[in-house]
């Protein structure tokens, strides 16, 4: 994915970062962290069958080219079905954009029927895309990252989550200061 697309160079390795650090707050179990680790890693893997117009596009999408970015988590839930070792991630790869209140997709599932799994991938994935430079929005700060998250509370993002998120801040922070720096 970052040899296709610059804007998001390195933002799978962020997701996964971030996601392992909420799920370690959690003390989930350590299978679980690894999975979440490896699905963050991958979670975008179908955006290799959008589009370069639709992917690339530097202003807002038309309904339809929505439509058909939002197709990446379904394909990329096909991609990982095919190899054996890597099924155990197709829920968190499929349901890394439902939403909490039960707006999100492909299924439109809320509350706790989202894996554990996607709902972190979710808070991960919507901060590192908030606070990085993409070709339809500048980067906001990590100050205006974490307001977002804060404000999507029982919305986009699941309470608890978001509570944990906010214990590892300084964490992601300097996470992603060691990682600007390198």
């Amino acid at each position: 994915m970052d040899a296709r697309d610059y804007y998001t160079r390195e933002h799978s390795n962020r997701v996964s970062a971030y996601g392992v650090l909420i799920a370690r707050q959690l003390q989930l179990d350590s299978r679980v962290v690894e999975a979440i680790q490896f699905g963050g890693l991958l979670h975008d893997i179908g955006k290799i069958g959008i589009p370069d117009q639709v992917m690339n596009k530097p202003g807002r999408l038309t309904d339809e080219e929505f439509k058909v970015m939002k197709g990446h988590s379904s394909l990329g839930a096909g991609i990982l079905r095919r190899v054996e070792s890597l099924t155990h991630l197709v829920p968190l790869v499929l349901y890394h954009h439902e939403r909490f209140d039960g707006r999100g997709y492909p299924e439109g599932l809320a509350g706790k029927k989202i894996p554990l799994g996607a709902r972190i991938l979710n808070v991960a994935d919507s901060f590192e895309t908030i606070t990085s430079d993409r070709v339809y929005h500048k980067a906001r700060s990590f100050e205006e990252g974490l307001a977002e998250i804060r404000r999507c509370s029982g919305g986009q993002f699941d309470p608890e989550l978001v509570d944990a998120f906010e214990k590892v801040f300084d964490q992601i922070y300097a996470l992603r200061n060691d990682t600007e720096g390198a």
